[in-house]
């Protein structure tokens, strides 16, 4: 896929009308403001809805995304402004000829005439942005580069519409100024103060698909991005329940990489401390992390390919009782065994154990124990390009029922096979894609481990002891000296 965006062909005459038509002319919205809030891997982006009902007992709204939006975009929310409750947001089937993907969002009353509602859609577009240049030395700022569509295009005729465009600092290199929208502004096309560029308002911004594809077109806001930008290639997550230990180990294999521009010409160690020293390092450089863990946390460790990695340090914090709502955590703060720098990549493994009870709950009434397994650890800023969780449960578990606080990819069970296990124990694997920190959300499995399941380790422990014990009893009386006649 190209970084750049090409002109939108004609095609959208075509392939927008039919699609469109569904919605007719049930609503209008009296505004529209975009804020996109610019980042490193991850770009938040909020769109807020003013609509009007045209006609009566309406009940469901029509949202239009670009297909390139749609495929950027890993995680969206639709909620009436000022509430928190999520609504119910649906994908509409389409045809492959559409360039527009719609989602139809469930209101929470049925709008008469006139009726009016603000609703607001939040999304996380995850691999929006690119490094330009796409290369930077080892002292040289990192630049980025985001782009999409200046209207946000609906199915409904829109009187007013802004897009708000939002960087962290306000060295904002260069932005677009769209052409040929003269005939629906009344004051500047695009504004600039401080961090943020305003493009609109615009005007009477029609739904027909010869609009769109007169007047649509691409904007960029080459800007600077003083942190590192993250992605965890794979992350491979086991969490472990051990009732004999009364204990849930997890142990987490991160692939990370470093997305930022990268390295022009060499590395230079003696440049790099000079750059620690007056605390002016190169913000494309990872040099820490920093995590935060559940509390409780103890047996923490933390190595890579080359063996175990010093440079960490864990503040704990004290257990607290399942289903608490206090907001406390461990905090790990990791250096990795070099600077990681653009383009670099660096391979670790984070493991630590958590007291049992802290996870796991029991329905004495019909013998069911349910555990709460987090998605991941969040590391800041970054976007998990491809996770994979297995839940691993103690050996003669039965009754195996799982949910996922999201829709994955692929779940199923499968058999995992230790020491000292006789039939092994069951095991169960999601895979999930583009994760953020709108994913930490919480895996809960529930199982029965029969009364003679509990005794299988002990059994088979105590019979491993007798049979060497057997062993060495029969050795001793075995003679293998040679007798003279």
């Amino acid at each position: 896929m190209t970084r750049r965006w090409r002109a939108l062909p004609l095609l959208l005459v075509s392939a927008l009308a039919p699609s469109f038509s569904l919605a007719g002319l049930s609503f209008e919205n009296t505004a529209i403001v975009r804020t996109i809030e610019l980042g490193g891997s991850l770009v938040h982006v909020s769109t807020t809805y003013a609509v009007k009902a045209l006609e009566p007992g309406q009940t469901t709204y029509q949202i239009a995304l670009s297909k390139a939006e749609r495929a950027k975009t890993s995680w969206l929310e639709a909620k009436v402004k000022g509430r928190t409750v999520p609504l119910d947001v649906t994908e509409l089937s389409e045809d492959e000829s559409s360039t527009e993907h719609l989602l139809s969002v469930s209101l929470p009353k049925e709008l008469a005439v006139n009726g009016t509602l603000n609703l607001v859609l939040e999304t996380v577009q995850t691999h929006a942005t690119y490094p330009f240049p796409e290369q930077a030395a080892q002292k040289d700022p990192q630049l980025l580069k985001y782009e999409t569509d200046l209207f946000t295009i609906s199915p409904y005729t829109t009187l007013v519409q802004r897009t708000k465009v939002k960087s962290l600092s306000p060295n904002v290199v260069s932005y677009t100024t769209p052409h040929d929208v003269d005939s629906f502004m009344r004051d500047g096309s695009v504004t600039k103060s401080g961090a943020t560029i305003t493009y609109g308002p615009y005007h009477d911004i029609q739904t027909d698909a010869d609009f769109v594809a007169k007047y649509q077109q691409p904007i960029s806001v080459h800007y600077s991005f003083d942190h590192p930008v993250l992605e965890v290639k794979t992350l491979r997550r086991t969490a472990e329940i051990s009732h004999w230990g009364s204990n849930l180990n997890i142990e987490d294999k991160i692939d990370l990489h470093n997305a930022g521009p990268t390295l022009k010409g060499h590395f230079s160690r003696l440049e790099y401390q000079s750059q620690n020293y007056h605390r002016k390092q190169a913000p494309h450089i990872l040099s820490d992390l920093t995590l935060h863990l559940p509390p409780g946390v103890t047996n923490a460790y933390y190595y890579d390919q080359n063996g175990n990695v010093s440079t960490s340090h864990l503040r704990t914090t004290p257990s607290v009782a399942k289903g608490s709502k206090a907001m406390q955590y461990s905090v790990l703060e990791l250096r990795p065994r070099y600077p990681v720098l653009g383009g670099w990549n660096y391979s670790c493994t984070i493991g630590f154990d958590t007291p049992l009870q802290d996870s796991v709950g029991y329905d004495a009434k019909n013998g069911i124990y349910i555990v709460g397994i987090p998605v991941m650890t969040h590391i800041p800023s970054a976007v998990v390009d491809d996770a994979e969780v297995k839940v691993i449960l103690p050996e003669g578990a039965t009754n195996v029922e799982f949910i996922s606080p999201f829709p994955e990819l692929f779940s199923g069970m499968s058999t995992h096979i230790t020491y000292l296990d006789t039939t092994g124990r069951p095991a169960v694997t999601f895979a999930y894609k583009d994760l953020t920190y709108k994913h930490m959300g919480i895996i809960y499995v529930s199982y029965q481990v029969p009364f003679s399941a509990h005794l299988k380790k002990a059994m088979s422990v105590g019979a491993a002891f007798f049979s060497l014990f057997a062993l060495a009893f029969m050795a001793r009386r075995v003679d293998l000296t040679l007798h003279k006649k």
